[in-house]
């Protein structure tokens, strides 16, 4: 170890879509390490030379049918100077890969379940365990020998530095020690599965359990130590090069820090399974959790990350949801709990956990002797009377119940989220497919949660025929919906007119029965399940167009009645304003908007920005007739809309207006115009747009998106445009980091296809930003399902 200062976040690093499993420091290159993960894949991880904090995936590999679950490093030789990465899967086969190509360079097969667990000695010499209870030794393409003698499922193995002495760690609670392929050894002492081993030295070595113990072994037989701090199942051991300090990770959020025999540091995540860790070359850690996160800490302070990310790592903690009956919290008992005055006496060492009472809600916080504060890991559900009633947040999205279903062998259930309007039966399917588990368990399943969600009410049936980008019936500009328009909200109050409230997230221009043209209602069950792409290339322009004509012009005048005297309309004024809406929202009229119509709109949008938000709504309706297109976004007067607009989507303005400003430029796309226009000023429109991603207001977000979507669909076919769409991708890319609306997510999704699509310079470009990436964690989203399935497609795009 390189100190005795405190470890802190390096980086977090959004590796992968589904759990990591596995960890292990790279032979090459130097400073690099592996990852593997339930998505399947392997990902070398390189330390990026230009930001000091930060790792960069350098290769991805792939070569399991199933979820991976191990990795080991087999160090360099004469025929593979960089070594070779070996991974295990619940295919039951074991790959080998080279980092010159992502496929493997071949594949062991001869274990009848999972391979859990991997270590590589010299020679090349592999060393498996699997569920099938046996452990096996590899040469080459070859297996040697089978180890057997345990009864249950092999959860570790090591290779010892005496050559031929390996270990065995099982859930039978027992160790073994073998030589030459025979059994020289049980250590017994563990009282549940036997999850990880370490080596210490030649005659020492460590284990861990799901017993929440820690041991320290002589090679001999002798237990000479044991360890207590963590207060759940022990995953993963790693020991320092100094041969006595090591780390270890497990079911209780923790990564924790043993220095001298006792924990000496206590790092919470925002996660709840910490599988897997491993010491990189300079010292620093690096830890696999539930989430698809890696993160790597660091004792020195060269390599900490930034305030900004500091402060989200604590930020995202501060926002777990802790259930006692994980055991998170050890023993503590939460009755009584005292108030926050209880956080001004410090802590007594690194870890402590402490619980208060802040009104009617449990909260958890950790002392952490490097900052000498106390910092709040997290807020407890389930742990007095007043919480029994809340939801449980799981992956960022309440639910009624989030059952743990238990499929695997000694580790904790695989999590399955519910709420009460949900349809049991629907629910156990999505569950068994997205775990990839065996249909024949379907009816166990929805069984479980109809017995374990017992004297709960049931509430309305969600719709089932929704449009793809409004999830509701398609809205046809004149038929007027009695509930358009109505609803609570912060700016013009309860029940009253909202610019664009509910559902009205943007329809398609109509045109042919496509669910992207309007032709007909959209119903997400009856997808087709075949590779068909209904989604992108999306050249037709979105737009927002669903109003209220009523409330408008209603909350016009009453705003009218309060703006300052120098800036009330005249009569005729309001009669030009009703007039134009009228023959805008009117489609079978044959009216023309005239240009004192339009000058009036004009004037008016540079009302107060307290009251202007109706006449901005009018102005949105207003450019998608062609004559409005004309005169606001042609010649001059188009650079004045576009600098007006600009100027409402400024960071101090208000909400309302950015979002209103938004769709305005979106609804420019509907005329030729308005085309010209914001290709003309793309580069500005475009960088102001997607500086409000950090606004956290839904409909701005579905907004921005829609806009990405529409640059994207006129640069579709256009391969010269290259550093165009470099900008929609950049734009549609930092917006998913922050974006969680689904609607919006989807409508980026679609932007990126139309982007790439048939455009090869375009799908590199996506690659080298780590598109990927970025939005495989949307691949399994099935709810709405248009967000998988579009996801799915933009991945196979950039295959």
């Amino acid at each position: 170890m390189s100190g005795s200062n405190s470890y802190r976040l390096r980086c977090s690093l959004a590796a992968h879509e589904m759990d990591v499993r596995g960890l292990a420091a790279a032979a090459y290159p130097d400073g690099a390490f592996v990852s593997v993960s339930r998505d399947r894949t392997a990902r070398v991880w390189v330390p990026n030379p230009s930001e000091n904090q930060v790792f960069t995936e350098m290769h991805c590999m792939n070569g399991h049918s199933d979820f991976v679950s191990c990795v080991c490093i087999i160090d360099p030789n004469e025929t593979y100077p960089r070594g070779l990465i070996a991974t295990g899967g619940h295919d039951n086969n074991i790959c080998v890969f080279s980092l010159d190509r992502p496929d493997p360079l071949f594949t062991l097969k001869g274990h009848k379940n999972t391979v859990c667990t991997l270590s590589a000695g010299k020679f090349g010499t592999i060393l498996s365990g699997s569920w099938d209870t046996t452990a096996k030794v590899w040469l080459g393409e070859k297996c040697m020998m089978t180890l057997q003698g345990h009864t249950a499922a092999v959860w570790a193995v090591v290779i010892l530095p005496e050559q031929g002495l390996m270990l065995s760690g099982s859930a039978d609670k027992t160790i073994k020690l073998w030589k030459a392929g025979h059994c020289e050894n049980t250590y017994t002492g563990h009282e549940d599965c036997v999850r990880g081993l370490a080596v210490i030295n030649e005659v020492e070595f460590l284990s861990c359990s799901n017993d929440a113990s820690i041991r320290r072994w002589m090679v001999t037989g002798e237990c000479v130590q044991v360890y207590y701090s963590h207060t759940n199942y022990i995953y993963s051991l790693a020991v320092f090069p100094n041969g006595q300090d090591f780390i270890s990770t497990g079911e209780d959020r923790t990564l924790r820090v043993w220095r001298k025999g006792e924990c000496s540091q206590t790092i919470r995540l925002p996660a709840q399974s910490v599988w897997c860790c491993c010491i990189l070359p300079d010292g620093d850690i690096a830890v696999g959790a539930s989430d698809g996160v890696i993160r790597v800490f660091t004792e020195s302070e060269e390599r900490v990350a930034s305030a900004q990310d500091l402060q989200a790592f604590e930020d995202e903690l501060s926002k777990a949801i802790i259930d006692p009956k994980t055991g998170d919290l050890g023993d503590i008992k939460i009755e009584d709990l005292p108030g926050r005055e209880h956080l001004n006496e410090p802590g007594n060492r690194d870890g402590q956990t402490r619980l208060i009472k802040e009104g009617s809600n449990v909260e958890a916080y950790q002392w952490s002797v490097s900052d000498g504060r106390w910092v709040k890991i997290g807020d407890v559900v389930g742990g007095s009377s007043q919480q029994n009633s809340k939801r449980v947040m799981y992956e960022g999205k309440e639910y009624d119940f989030v059952f743990s279903i238990d499929v695997n062998e000694g580790g904790p259930g695989l999590k399955l989220p519910y709420n009460v309007t949900d349809d049991p039966w629907l629910t156990a399917h999505n569950f068994l497919q997205k775990n990839e588990l065996s249909p024949m368990f379907l009816d166990q399943v929805a069984n479980f949660i109809i017995e374990n969600s017992k004297g709960h009410t049931l509430g309305p049936a969600p719709a089932t025929s929704t449009d793809p980008f409004t999830g509701a019936g398609r809205y046809i500009p004149g038929s007027g919906s009695g509930d358009q328009g109505f609803a609570a909200d912060p700016f013009t109050g309860a029940g009253r007119y909202i610019p664009e409230s509910g559902g009205s997230t943007g329809t398609v221009s109509s045109g042919g029965a496509d669910p992207f043209t309007g032709g007909s209602a959209y119903s997400s069950s009856s997808l087709p399940k075949a590779t068909t792409n209904i989604f992108f290339p999306s050249t037709d322009g979105v737009m927002f167009e669903q109003a209220n004509s009523t409330q408008i012009l209603g909350k016009l005048r009453e705003l009218n009645n309060t703006a300052p005297a120098d800036r009330k309309l005249s009569d005729a004024a309001l009669d030009c304003l009703q007039k134009l809406l009228l023959v805008v929202t009117d489609l079978k009229s044959q009216e023309q908007p005239t240009a004192e119509q339009i000058n009036v709109l004009w004037r008016t949008s540079h009302w107060p920005e307290d009251i202007v938000f109706p006449v901005l709504d009018i102005l949105r309706l207003a450019v998608r007739h062609p004559e409005v297109n004309a005169q606001l976004c042609g010649g001059t007067e188009g650079a004045s809309l576009c600098n007006h607009l600009l100027g409402l989507m400024s960071p101090e303005s208000r909400p309302a207006n950015q979002m209103l400003a938004l769709r305005i430029l979106c609804n420019c796309f509907s005329g030729s115009h308005g085309r010209a226009l914001l290709l003309g000023h793309r580069d500005t429109v475009l960088s102001r747009a997607g500086d409000l991603r950090v606004v956290s207001n839904k409909n701005i977000h579905v907004a921005l998106a829609t806009l990405v979507l529409n640059y994207a669909g006129r640069l579709y076919g256009q391969p010269t445009e290259i550093e165009a769409k470099a900008q929609c991708l950049s734009v549609a890319s930092t917006a998913l980091e922050v974006v969680h609306d689904k609607e919006a997510v989807f409508r980026l999704l679609v932007a990126l296809g139309t982007t790439v699509a048939g455009d090869s310079t375009a799908k590199d470009l996506a690659r080298s930003l780590g598109v990927n990436s970025q939005i495989s964690k949307y691949a399994r989203v099935s709810d709405p399902a248009k967000v998988g399935e579009c996801c799915r497609l933009v991945l196979d795009e950039l295959q």
